[in-house]
């Protein structure tokens, strides 16, 4: 599977011939350029949050999934099995004074493409629920893990998914950057909690997995470059 980082957490993966983008943000509004690269299938944590769910500037002619309102049990689209665990942004966070809004609904989104399975953490702000974690316990090869706090999940309660799923590789995504509008924390806050040795700095935006090269012993993170 070829992993290309766009931007916040928007990643292209491709592979069996197929192209899934996740959770596209507005450009207007993120700060983050066009994504204009045709998809096969977009899967967004939301249909409400303009930094998660604007597919208006993917190419083709995609077939558009809101994981929210997928049945509990998933379902398949173009062979790919796909599963969501509802979930909400931070409850804490003061979005009537600052945004205007309340905390959104979304999602966390599991699937499966080239052999690997993914779990994309949508734009959750509170710990992962416990029965979310039962599910997904030893069943993620490729975790896009949320990193940059600030009304997303906070780090410690990151590290206790992390150890709860147990991931094979973890690429961190919400972090910032200074192409973005969003004051988040930058990917070192959540590389401190590594020891150096399980930490690739790929040095781009771009990452190839197959199931034969995944770590056997701990996860491995990966820190893409946001290309957008």
């Amino acid at each position: 599977m070829k992993i290309t980082f766009y931007a916040h957490a928007s990643f292209r993966l491709e592979a069996d011939g197929l192209v899934v983008i996740t959770d596209p943000y507005t450009p207007a509004k993120s700060g983050f350029d066009p994504i204009e690269e045709s998809a096969d299938i977009v899967i967004m944590s939301s249909a409400t949050d303009e930094f998660h769910s604007d597919p208006s500037h993917v190419k083709g002619e995609p077939i558009v999934i809101n994981a929210l309102e997928l049945p509990p049990e998933g379902t398949e689209v173009r062979g790919i099995p796909i599963r969501s665990f509802p979930a909400y942004e931070s409850k804490t966070f003061d979005y009537q004074s600052e945004f205007g809004r309340d905390p959104d609904a979304n999602a966390l989104y599991h699937f499966t493409l080239g052999g690997l399975r993914v779990l994309h953490m949508g734009d959750i702000g509170n710990p992962v629920a416990p029965e979310h974690l039962d599910a997904l316990r030893g069943q993620v090869d490729v975790l896009l893990a949320l990193t940059g706090e600030h009304a997303t999940i906070a780090l410690d309660d990151l590290d206790e998914a992390i150890k709860a799923i147990g991931p094979r590789v973890i690429i961190p995504m919400h972090y910032f950057s200074p192409r973005g509008v969003l004051k988040i924390e930058p990917v070192d806050r959540f590389l401190e909690r590594f020891p150096p040795e399980s930490i690739t700095r790929v040095g781009g935006p771009e990452l190839e997995l197959t199931p034969e090269s995944l770590p056997h012993d701990g996860p491995q993170v990966y820190v893409l470059e946001q290309s957008r």
